[in-house]
């Protein structure tokens, strides 16, 4: 039986929009969990939300699936007062992948991201949940239209909706020979799928990888936050 072996590497960069960076994330190995979080908007429940959801997910959620299904619900109901108390927005996505005996499992809400590079053939795994996302799969408008790059700030579900809305979760298998990537839009908005995959299958270390990446959304134009978790699958 082969032992998987992960290397894993996080950056974030605060970028050119926003005087502070809203983003959070959160690495750790044996076992794997990685967390990225992007706040809405630039005030106190960006950060308050982004911040909850990491810390929540890490208390409570590594005995994935159950758990991080529960993570969730506490978050947006400690999201959602501390929203009420500020009379403000307060909200964040979230994509989390927890490794666990049976293989990783992932949590997603809001439109951070999850792909994998397997065989050459990168994928992205996790759907937005945005009215951009949906426009373009039911043919409203292209999805590089005007339309949509409005559509692409208006979220369908992420942590503190007044909904409650569930994340989506899956069971992934990892294999030998996997890496994986987990950005926020800062990413995802300014990196070219061409570029992602040129990066991801470059052979370099998760370090390097992360590096190459935040400099790749900084030359597009540090437009917004952007935060990575490169992860790579060897066997031993």
């Amino acid at each position: 039986m082969t032992t998987l072996v992960l290397t894993a590497a996080a950056g974030s960069e605060t970028g050119n929009r926003y005087r502070s960076n809203f983003d959070r994330a959160h690495l750790s190995l044996d076992p794997l969990l990685a967390v990225v979080a992007d706040g809405m908007g630039d005030g106190p429940g960006s950060t308050m939300a982004a911040q909850t959801a990491v810390d929540l997910v890490v208390e409570h959620g590594r005995a994935a699936p159950a758990a991080l299904g529960a993570a969730v619900a506490l978050a947006h109901q400690r999201i959602a007062d501390f929203g009420r108390e500020i009379g403000g927005l307060a909200g964040c996505t979230l994509t989390a992948l927890a490794q666990t005996p049976e293989g990783f499992w992932l949590a997603q809400l809001g439109d951070s991201r999850l792909y994998r590079l397997r065989a050459g053939l990168l994928e992205l795994l996790t759907v937005d949940h945005t009215m951009a996302w949906l426009g373009a799969v039911h043919g409203w408008y292209p999805f590089d239209s005007r339309q949509a790059a409005s559509a692409r700030y208006q979220l369908t579900r992420y942590l503190g909706h007044p909904a409650h809305p569930d994340p989506d979760l899956m069971k992934i298998n990892p294999r030998p020979g996997d890496t994986f990537l987990l950005c926020t839009d800062g990413i995802a908005e300014q990196v070219s799928y061409q570029q992602l995959l040129a990066t991801l299958g470059s052979g370099n270390t998760p370090a390097a990888m992360v590096r190459d990446l935040l400099s790749a959304a900084e030359a597009a134009g540090g437009n917004d936050n952007a935060t990575a978790i490169v992860i790579t699958a060897t066997g031993a």
